[in-house]
């Protein structure tokens, strides 16, 4: 009986998939849109960011981490992005400046982290409250538009009919699959999460595995953040309020245990496109945003539930 059960959980990959497919099925029976190519095209659009942040997120989890300011390194990207932009400077440049930005947060998470052994989400929630503020301080109440149209092809340019976004999206998500599965950095951060103690006695160095997911988690928000810049045009003082839950949802939904020690890269993909898909489905079905955060907060804590389950089976 416990065998058969935690063989179940094992798949959650398919689990998410079949959810997916049966969601897909009923918007596209209760709405006229969402099966049409401009929503399907949005949708991928709107996911490629989630995607690509859910990539660092999912190995932070796996060590037994959280980031909760993911959201707030989105939107300070984004404002050193758009003001970049607006002052003209070369592409280049703009991209290496919001990778920067992202990489100087998530450094400073995961030093203080890995060196300070501050628990991760009582650093990343200070964090998030910090940068809100200084993001606002930067735009001073006023948003940024107007952005020149060249940097906007990454963002909504398409090849054979996909979103250019979503297509580094997948680039970046087999590279990171391959690192995870292959490369010595990528097993150790799943046995710091298995047992930090074991991981430390068989010589993985915890605190260069710790600073490096946090650090390339906030690289790839930074790169998440102008991707944001380039699709809508315009920076917000609120842009990026709400990214961080639905980044975690995405990782927890797709597979990768709250508790640490598992997940796949893949998985999250999965996830992303599970929240993605509810998103889109309530919009077209014009539910009250607040809704949202209702049922994507109820399926983390459905995710958070059976982790403990199966931890619990697999200890018996």
């Amino acid at each position: 009986m416990n065998m058969s059960r935690g063989q179940f959980f094992r798949k959650r990959e398919f689990t998410v998939l079949g959810l997916i497919v049966v969601l897909a099925i009923i918007f596209s029976l209760t709405t006229e849109r969402f099966l049409s190519v401009s929503n399907l095209t949005n949708l991928l659009v709107q996911l490629a960011g989630t995607a690509i942040s859910a990539i660092g997120m999912t190995m932070v989890i796996i060590t037994g981490g959280i980031d909760v300011s993911v959201g707030s390194i989105l939107g300070m990207s984004s404002v050193v992005a758009g003001k970049l932009l607006m002052a003209n400077f070369p592409v280049v440049v703009i991209l290496g400046a919001a990778i920067a930005t992202g990489l100087l947060f998530g450094f400073f998470n995961g030093s203080l982290v890995a060196y300070g052994k501050i628990p991760p989400i009582i650093v990343t929630l200070g964090m998030l409250n910090i940068i809100r503020s200084l993001l606002f301080q930067l735009l001073g109440g006023r948003w940024i538009s107007g952005v020149p149209p060249a940097i906007r092809v990454i963002g909504l340019g398409k090849w054979l009919g996909i979103p250019i976004s979503m297509w580094i999206a997948l680039i970046l998500i087999l590279f990171f699959t391959y690192f995870l599965n292959s490369r010595p950095l990528g097993r150790a951060i799943y046995a710091v999460g298995n047992n930090i103690e074991a991981a430390r006695v068989s010589g993985v160095n915890l605190t260069r595995t710790i600073l490096f997911v946090y650090a390339l988690t906030g690289m790839l928000v930074g790169f998440a953040g102008l991707i944001y810049v380039a699709r809508t045009g315009i920076v917000q003082t609120n842009t990026g309020t709400g990214f961080e839950l639905e980044v975690i949802a995405a990782v927890v939904l797709g597979g990768t245990s709250i508790l640490g020690g598992k997940g796949t890269i893949v998985g999250s993909l999965l996830g992303a496109f599970l929240v993605g898909i509810i998103k889109n489905g309530m919009v077209l079905l014009n539910v009250p945003a607040l809704s949202e955060g209702l049922v994507i907060g109820a399926l983390i804590l459905i995710s958070v539930v059976i982790d403990v389950v199966r931890a619990r089976g697999e200890r018996i």
